[in-house]
C-alpha cells in the first residue's frame, strides 16, 4: 500500500509539474539569447561622448571602457559586436523596442528605470562630483558650500548628475545643457560656478581643458552604480550576464581595461573632437 501510494504521489507531481516545466522552456525559447545566436551578432546601444566610457575616436570607431567589455562579452557569445549609437534620451525606449539587444552605456541603476528595465550586477560603482571655477578654490569644499542662489550650477539635461544637483543643491540657480562637455566648457570660461557630473568625466575634463582654470572636488557625494541594462522578463539572459561579469572580472580583463581608461590618459589625444 505504500509503493502504491509513493508512485501515485510521483504520478501526481508529474502531472502537475509538466506544464510549469513546459513553461520554463517556452520562456528560454524567447530569451534574446537566442535571437543574437541565430543573427550572430550583438546588437549594444549607448551614446559617444561619455568619457572615458564610450567615445568617438578620430578614425570613427568608438572606444572606451564600456566599449571593451561590450567586445569581450559579443566574443564569450561567439557573435559579432555591432554599436548602435543611439541619443541618451531615446536609448530606453529604443530598448524595449527591439533597436538593440543591451545597453551598456553608464547607465546609473535607478528604481524609476528599473520600472521600465531591468539592470544586471553593476560593473562599476561611479558618484557625482564637482568641476569647479577656479575663483571658487577655498571657499567651495563640498557640494554643501554650493546651496546658494549666488552660484549657478549646470549639468547635462536627463542625468542623474541633473537630478543630484536639483535634489541635493536646491538653492542655488541651475542650468542645464544637451552635452555635458559644452556644461564643461561653461565652468571653464567662468559663465557658470560649477558642474555636477560623473567623476571620470570630471577628471577628465579638469585635466584636459581645465588645468589653471578650474578644480576637480573629486570624491563622490553620491552612490551610483553602473549596470548593462536588457528587456524585462528574460531571466536567462541575466544569468548570461551576471556570470560573464564574474567570469570578466576574475580574468583580470577588468582590471586591465579600468586601468587602461580610467587611470590612464595616454586616449586622450584619440578622441575627436
Amino acid at each position: 500500500m505504500k509503493k502504491v501510494l509513493i508512485t501515485l504521489f510521483a504520478m501526481a507531481f508529474l502531472l502537475v509539474s509538466a506544464p510549469v516545466f513546459a513553461d520554463d522552456i517556452e520562456l528560454a525559447k524567447k530569451s534574446t539569447i537566442e535571437t543574437i545566436l541565430k543573427s550572430k551578432q550583438l546588437r549594444v546601444g549607448f551614446e559617444s561622448g561619455y568619457l572615458p566610457f564610450e567615445m568617438t575616436s578620430k578614425d570613427g570607431s568608438f572606444m572606451g571602457f564600456d566599449i571593451d567589455m561590450a567586445k569581450a562579452l559579443a566574443k564569450s557569445m561567439g557573435v559579432k559586436f555591432v554599436p548602435v549609437n543611439t541619443a541618451w534620451d531615446g536609448i530606453i525606449p529604443a530598448l524595449v523596442t527591439d533597436k538593440f539587444d543591451i545597453i551598456i552605456g553608464g547607465m546609473t541603476i535607478t528604481q524609476s528605470r528599473n520600472l521600465q528595465i531591468n539592470f544586471s550586477n553593476p560593473y562599476i560603482v561611479v558618484g557625482q562630483a564637482i568641476l569647479l571655477n577656479k575663483k571658487h578654490e577655498g571657499i567651495i569644499k563640498s557640494y554643501k558650500d554650493l546651496n546658494d542662489p549666488k552660484y549657478i550650477i549646470t549639468s547635462r539635461l536627463g542625468t542623474t548628475g541633473e537630478q543630484a544637483a536639483q535634489r541635493l543643491i536646491p538653492r542655488a540657480q541651475y542650468k542645464s545643457y544637451e552635452a555635458e562637455a559644452e556644461a564643461a566648457m561653461e565652468v571653464i570660461q567662468g559663465n557658470v560656478d560649477a558642474l555636477i557630473y560623473d567623476l571620470p568625466f570630471i577628471e577628465k575634463m579638469q585635466g584636459q581643458h581645465g588645468a589653471g582654470k578650474t578644480i576637480a572636488l573629486s570624491t563622490p557625494f553620491t552612490y551610483e552604480p553602473l549596470a548593462m541594462a536588457i528587456r524585462k522578463g528574460d531571466p536567462d539572459f541575466m544569468n548570461y550576464l551576471n556570470n560573464f561579469l564574474r567570469q570578466y572580472k576574475g580574468d583580470g580583463l577588468w582590471q586591465r581595461s579600468y586601468d587602461k581608461w580610467l587611470k590612464n590618459s595616454d586616449w586622450f589625444d584619440k578622441v575627436a573632437e
